[in-house]
């Protein structure tokens, strides 16, 4: 978990003197990896521990941006949600389920290709319908967004590429298996570069 911080840390020291959106987009991927890599062995306790310390972390590069003072309507929404006005969040570790999984199969591991077995293994757990199967298989159980595999407790939705109100098709080929939160993100990112388009 230390290493885990110190991680972070960097990363917020590297942007501080970037604005907010950017530094949750290396910061969401990296704290999303390792809490579904963690999450078998890990607790609540341990994950809002993470939270707690990170936001502290948060406060001073707020503050420094803020020469000394926190604007925290800025920075924080929605009960200390760190996010920006178009919805775009910085991922909690709380918010990951601890999954204590099944017994794998010896011989099976999520990265040998056999989308099938583990797609299986994700319907055990999931709404996973034979559309989000079909798109598993496609992207090779990866999520698009993060490039992070997807794990037995994982939420998944399927988007739209290009978004429907932009003329996108619901076809298989404008089709992609997100993430939840991966798949809340980008439809913040779509909708704050429609604003930017309309504005420009």
């Amino acid at each position: 978990m230390l290493k885990h911080l110190e991680k972070i840390g960097e990363i917020i020291k590297k942007h501080q003197n970037s604005p907010q959106a950017p530094l949750m987009k290396e910061l969401n991927p990296t704290i999303r990896g390792w809490c579904n890599y963690y999450a078998p062995v890990s607790s609540k306790e341990t994950f809002s521990s993470c939270d707690c310390q990170i936001w502290s972390k948060l406060r001073r590069w707020a503050k420094k941006r803020g020469k000394g003072s926190i604007n925290k309507d800025k920075y924080w929404r929605n009960g200390w949600s760190f996010e920006t006005e178009d919805r775009f969040k910085l991922v909690k570790h709380a918010e990951t389920p601890i999954i204590r999984h099944i017994k794998v199969q010896d011989t099976r591991s999520p990265f040998d290709g056999n989308w099938t077995y583990w797609g299986q293994r994700l319907g055990d757990y999931s709404d996973l319908t034979a559309r989000k199967q079909k798109l598993l298989n496609r992207q090779k159980g990866k999520c698009t967004h993060c490039g992070l595999h997807f794990l037995p407790g994982d939420i998944t939705e399927v988007d739209h590429r290009t978004p429907r109100v932009e003329g996108g098709k619901d076809t298989y080929d404008n089709l992609d298996l997100l993430h939840k939160h991966c798949h809340g993100e980008k439809t913040a990112l779509d909708i704050n570069r429609q604003n930017i388009g309309d504005n420009g």
